[in-house]
């Protein structure tokens, strides 16, 4: 079975109205002025069921057009300077770097989790991480997440 994502262009004077309501209750809690769920759906007259059940799948255009967060995984080696040349290799491909953790070596190897957002990328992601991992050092790389 293909369990590939597609998306649809839909014009919103043909979509349920439900949808659009969904999207209300969304640009109402992020702008601040009702903070709570409960009340965000009962100001634009839907179930609170209704908005989670539709919340994660309905968007409206320019959210989906922006940029999407990823988090990528290291295992590197410890020593001085790698994890400088993997965020310069970031850096270059223009992507936003948001987080960067990474814990203690152990037995002279380190995880690195970075999170970025990919708007301005000049380099498709898996380039990006092909050549990540050329650079010494670098043992083993996997994207974690997509959001």
């Amino acid at each position: 079975m293909n369990n590939v994502t597609k998306y649809y262009l839909v014009n919103a004077s043909i979509l349920p109205e439900v949808f659009i309501k969904v999207i209300e209750v969304k640009k109402i809690l992020s702008s601040g002025t009702i903070k709570n769920v409960n009340d965000a759906v009962k100001e634009v007259g839907i179930s609170r069921s209704a908005f989670y059940k539709y919340r994660d799948y309905v968007f409206p255009f320019y959210e989906t057009s922006r940029g999407r967060v990823m988090t990528l995984f290291f295992v590197v080696e410890d020593f001085s300077g790698i994890l400088s040349s993997i965020i310069n290799r970031i850096a270059e491909s223009k992507a936003n770097i948001l987080t960067i953790n990474q814990n203690i070596p152990i037995n002279g190897l380190a995880d690195v989790t970075i999170s970025i957002e990919t708007d301005s990328m000049i380099s498709d992601i898996n380039v990006l991480m092909d050549e990540i991992s050329r650079i010494d050092g670098v043992r083993r790389h996997e994207i974690l997440a997509r959001e």
